[in-house]
């Protein structure tokens, strides 16, 4: 009852703060301003643009996930994607461009795009939408479109009041902590606790875990090899 409580409290505020804010489109449909390629200039040539669509295109060059230009700390995120078949991608938030890491998965976590009919994986954690490899969805109503169709998400980040809420196709998908003891524990059960995840703090040689840690960060569309499409990409502040 309380899960349910916390889940109804959550879709409510994100419904009432959207009635106070605007939506801002981060992708015009025609060209590349406000996104860059992860810890670089420009775009990467994989990526196009096709009427309104935001295109990959796999051609086996590698490591050209894309960020945008500005960062959002709490904020309601829509995008529509359409995977290939047997593909495989990810939607980041909260990423970092820190220069011990080349790729976005490094610092900013992923809401999963996957072919779920036909790319195999053995655990719900990396399904098409889970928080990849941390949460999964337990809506047995929940509908994810087969590759070739379009897939609406609704990713909320609200940092003050530290909880994330993806919904897919109109319908809840999962909560999820953005800090705090909850977030560490997903974290130490998941592949991102390990070394590799790590970076130094600027000016010192003390470490910490990159994964996860920034309140502020930019939006990632990943390059993983499969093509993949995005449009309809929208944002709006919360606070």
């Amino acid at each position: 009852m309380k899960k349910l409580f916390i889940t109804s409290l959550i879709l409510i505020s994100s419904f009432c703060f959207s009635q106070n804010s605007e939506w801002t489109y981060i992708f015009d449909g025609k060209s590349f301003n406000g996104w860059h390629q992860y810890n670089g200039e420009s775009v990467g040539s994989q990526w196009s643009i096709s009427n309104g669509e935001l295109i990959f295109t796999n051609n086996r060059d590698s490591k050209q996930d894309i960020v945008t230009d500005n960062e959002y700390s709490n904020f309601e995120l829509s995008i529509e994607w359409n995977i290939s078949k047997g593909g495989n991608s990810g939607i980041f938030y909260g990423v970092q461009e820190l220069p011990d890491f080349d790729e976005a998965f490094m610092t900013g976590p992923e809401i999963q795009i996957l072919d779920n009919k036909n790319f195999f994986t053995s655990t719900k954690l990396h399904k098409s939408p889970s928080l990849y490899d941390l949460v999964s969805t337990e809506n047995k109503a929940l509908e994810v479109k087969n590759h070739g169709e379009w897939n609406h998400l609704i990713l909320t980040i609200d940092h003050e009041n530290n909880i994330g809420t993806a919904q897919l196709n109109g319908e809840f998908a999962f909560s999820f902590p953005l800090s705090g003891p909850e977030w560490d524990n997903l974290v130490s059960e998941s592949k991102f606790r390990y070394r590799e995840y790590y970076t130094k703090k600027a000016g010192s040689n003390e470490e910490f875990l990159a994964f996860g840690a920034f309140k502020s960060g930019k939006i990632g569309l990943q390059d993983h090899g499969s093509d993949v499409r995005f449009r309809n990409i929208k944002i709006r502040k919360l606070y």
